[in-house]
C-alpha cells in the first residue's frame, strides 16, 4: 500500500511538474511573440520623407532605404554609408521605424506564403530592424502612411470604396475605418494629432488637425495648403492659391511668412533646412533654404523627384528616372555625387 502510495505521489508530481514546464513555455512563446506597445509620441518617419515616397528612413545612426539600384529592395546602413546589408527582396517605400520594428508598403516579386497573404505580396507590413519575421498587417493598395504612436495610419486606396484613411494597431489588432471616403494624408503626426490639408472632395484646402485619441477632425486655419509639415510651432505648405509657392504659418501669432515665390513641385524639411524642387519651363533646379527663407542657393539644375533626407545627406533622383540616385550633404556645403556605395552594394548582390 505504501508503495503505490509513493508510485501515485510520483505521478502526480510529474504530471504538475509537466504541467508547469508546458505553462512556462506558453508564457515565453507568447512573450517572444509579443510586439511591445510605443510610446504615443512615437514617429515612424519625417513627413516630408512619406511625402516624398519614404523611401529612407534613420534611426539611432541607422538608415533604412529602398535602393533604387535593386528595384527598390529593401536595404539598410549606417548614417554615413558603411555597411551595407540587404534585409528583403520586393518594392518598399513608406518605410517606418518604431522601437524594433519596421513598418512599410511593399510590393512583392514572387508568391510568399508566410507573410500570411496568398500570391503576390503587397499592402502593409512589419518586420524586425534585420527585415526577418514579416508579417502582413492590411493587404491594400497604399497611397502614404505613418506609425503614430502604437498605430499605422494610412491612406488606402480601393477602386470599389474609393480612398479611405484606415489604421492598425502594430500587433495587427483593432483595425478599423478612421474617416471612409477621404482623402487625408496621415504623414504628419506631431504630439498626438495628424496635421492634413483638405481636398477637392471637401471644397477646401484648410488645415485640419485630427486628435488621434478621439478620431476628431477640427480646423485649424482657412489657409490654401498643400502637403502641411509641422515643426516648431510653424506650418510648412505649398500655397495653392499664389502658384504653389513655399509659405510658413506660425501657429502661435497668426501670421504667414512667404519663403519664395517661386512655384515649387514639392519639398523637403530637415531640421533648419529646406529643400524643394522649383517649377520652371526655363530654369528648373532642386533648391535648398534656411527655415526662414534666406540664403536660398541652386543644389542641382533640373527636375528632381523622391526628395529623401537623413542626418548626413539628402538623396534625390531626375524626374521619372529611378537611377542614378544623387546626393549631397544635408548641412555641409553643396556637392552634388551620385550614391555609389548602393550601386555597388545591388552589383555585389547579383554575383
Amino acid at each position: 500500500m505504501e508503495a503505490f502510495m509513493t508510485t501515485r505521489m510520483r505521478n502526480i508530481l510529474i504530471f504538475i511538474g509537466t504541467a508547469v514546464i508546458l505553462l512556462l513555455l506558453m508564457v515565453i512563446a507568447i512573450l517572444i511573440g509579443r510586439v511591445p506597445l510605443n510610446d504615443e509620441n512615437t514617429v515612424g518617419n519625417t513627413p516630408g520623407n512619406l511625402n516624398n515616397g519614404g523611401y529612407f528612413c534613420e534611426s539611432d545612426g541607422r538608415v533604412y532605404f529602398a535602393n533604387a539600384y535593386d528595384g527598390y529592395a529593401l536595404y539598410s546602413m549606417n548614417s554615413d554609408e558603411s555597411d551595407l546589408r540587404k534585409l528583403g527582396e520586393g518594392s518598399y517605400s513608406f518605410l517606418n521605424v518604431g522601437g524594433d520594428y519596421l513598418y512599410y508598403s511593399m510590393i512583392g516579386n514572387s508568391d510568399d506564403y508566410e507573410l500570411g497573404f496568398i500570391g503576390t505580396p503587397y499592402g502593409v507590413y512589419r518586420s524586425k530592424l534585420n527585415g526577418k519575421k514579416v508579417t502582413g498587417l492590411d493587404r491594400s493598395h497604399i497611397i502614404n502612411m505613418q506609425l503614430c504612436g502604437s498605430y499605422i495610419y494610412y491612406e488606402k486606396y480601393d477602386n470599389k470604396k474609393a480612398v479611405s484613411l484606415e489604421k492598425i494597431r502594430i500587433d495587427k489588432k483593432d483595425k478599423q475605418t478612421v474617416v471612409p471616403e477621404a482623402i487625408i494624408n496621415p504623414n504628419c503626426y506631431v504630439d498626438g494629432t495628424i496635421y492634413y490639408n483638405g481636398d477637392d472632395k471637401s471644397k477646401d484646402h484648410y488645415l485640419y488637425a485630427l486628435d488621434t485619441a478621439t478620431g476628431v477632425s477640427s480646423v485649424v486655419w482657412e489657409g490654401d495648403i498643400w502637403n502641411p509639415i509641422v515643426q516648431d510651432g510653424y506650418v510648412y505648405y505649398m500655397d495653392i492659391s499664389s502658384n504653389y509657392r513655399l509659405c510658413r504659418y506660425s501657429l502661435y501669432n497668426d501670421t504667414v511668412e512667404v519663403l519664395t515665390n517661386d512655384r515649387i513641385d514639392m519639398f523637403n524639411l530637415y531640421d533648419n533646412y529646406i529643400y524643394y524642387q522649383v517649377s520652371s519651363p526655363t530654369e528648373p533646379a532642386l533648391k535648398r533654404m534656411l527655415i526662414d527663407g534666406s540664403s536660398p542657393e541652386v543644389v542641382r539644375e533640373g527636375v528632381f523627384q523622391n526628395i529623401n533626407i537623413t542626418s548626413q545627406y539628402v538623396y534625390f533622383n531626375a524626374f521619372d528616372e529611378p537611377t542614378p540616385v544623387y546626393k549631397t550633404s544635408t548641412f555641409g556645403p553643396v556637392a552634388v555625387t551620385t550614391f555609389d556605395a548602393a550601386m555597388e552594394a545591388s552589383i555585389d548582390e547579383t554575383k
